[in-house]
């Protein structure tokens, strides 16, 4: 038997990465919420009292941006200037420039708006069809956020991150070898508290009991100590979460970031495109595994490749499975913008916890409604 560990983790939406992702997200919501045909390519980046936002926006309409800073860093938590971030108090600066006409180019004639390569994953090892290690991590970090946010306990502070460790034998999940949960936390909480309310208030209600044995090792703030945090303790910038955002590790990836990009970009749009097609040939029965690549090159509308490995669980070869995407599904950026009906705000919600596998939000790309197209394709393969 052929055993091995697989480590994934996550962050709260008060992680200093994942308030300038949902910053940059906001920007691209309420631009698309008045001029779906915007051009957006948002970064922001957040320190000790500060939020820059940097880009390149073209659009017909006009938005507040430190206003849609400041809500979404209430929406967040970070209330009292004494934590040293807070959305009364922080300063907001901007430096906006319109898209680049040689970039305009090339996506005004349905051309992809960069070059790059792309990766989407499917698999059986969840309901959800992602990797059991991101899934736990982002739902221990989720229900970290609900604690603070119900007031189940009254010292918790926005920023946190959680980790998550498996045991696979022979490419099955077996058990989880280590748990993680660093909770940002107010001044003068003993850590028998701290400890004693994660393990009952957070990994309890999301880890199923047959996962864990005797051996398991579970770690809550290991360092002892976690009162700096948020944009205080580390910068924050965009994009810089994109292993947490996919799957964890568990496929490659073409090393582009999702937020703050409007869906012309196909690091964006053809992640997701790709995480759609693998998931419904998941769900069809063509493979127990599937991940896919696509690849683009700047201004031209077709992929200039398509990969597909099914990781020998495919019921049809892996050039059928490439066949097969190529005749069912349209990869230009106008053909993933239309099948997933991406010209509209609904960014902000991917911003954290995931882009994928996610059960409370609706996510276009996470919908399985290609399959019966997909099982009369392949019996023609």
């Amino acid at each position: 038997m052929k055993r091995h560990l697989f480590t994934s983790e996550s962050v709260t939406e008060g992680h200093p990465d994942k308030i300038a992702d949902q910053i940059s997200d906001a920007v691209l919501d309420a631009i698309y919420a008045e001029d779906p045909n915007g051009r957006v390519a948002c970064e922001t980046l957040v320190t000790t009292g500060l939020a820059f936002v940097a880009g390149e926006i073209t659009t017909s309409c006009y938005i507040e941006i430190p206003q849609i800073v400041r809500e979404t860093i209430y929406n967040i938590g970070y209330v009292e200037p004494v934590h040293g971030f807070a959305y009364k108090t922080c300063g907001v600066a901007t430096a906006i420039q319109s898209q680049s006409p040689d970039i305009a180019l090339g996506v005004d004639k349905g051309g992809a708006g960069d070059q790059g390569m792309m990766f989407g994953y499917a698999t059986r090892e969840t309901p959800e069809l992602m990797p059991l290690p991101i899934m736990l991590a982002h739902k221990l970090a989720h229900r970290l956020s609900e604690v603070r946010k119900q007031g189940l306990v009254d010292y918790l502070l926005p920023d946190g991150k959680t980790q998550v460790t498996a045991e696979y034998h022979d490419g099955h999940v077996a058990r989880l070898e280590a748990l993680v949960v660093s909770a940002h936390h107010k001044h003068g909480i003993s850590m028998a508290k701290i400890r004693s309310d994660m393990k009952r208030l957070v990994i309890e209600p999301v880890v199923p009991k047959h996962w864990l044995d005797r051996r398991t090792k579970i770690f809550v703030n290991p360092t002892g100590r976690f009162e700096v945090g948020g944009p205080m303790g580390d910068t924050g910038l965009t994009g810089r979460k994109i292993i947490m955002d996919t799957y964890g590790g568990a496929i490659a990836h073409g090393g582009g970031a999702f937020s703050g990009k409007d869906p012309t970009k196909v690091d964006r749009s053809a992640a997701y495109m790709a995480r759609y097609v693998a998931k419904n040939l998941v769900a069809a029965g063509v493979a127990d595994r599937c991940e896919i690549q696509l690849a683009y090159a700047i201004g031209v509308a077709e992929p200039v490749s398509v990969m597909v490995d099914t990781h020998g669980t495919g019921k049809l070869a892996d050039a059928a499975v490439t066949k097969l995407i190529r005749e069912l599904f349209d990869l230009t950026p106008a053909g993933i913008i239309r099948t997933l009906r991406l010209r509209r705000p609904l960014y902000l919600k991917t911003a954290a916890y995931g882009h994928f596998g996610r059960e409370d939000a609706e996510f276009p790309w996470e919908e399985i409604d290609r399959v019966k197209d997909i099982q009369r394709a392949a019996r023609r393969h």
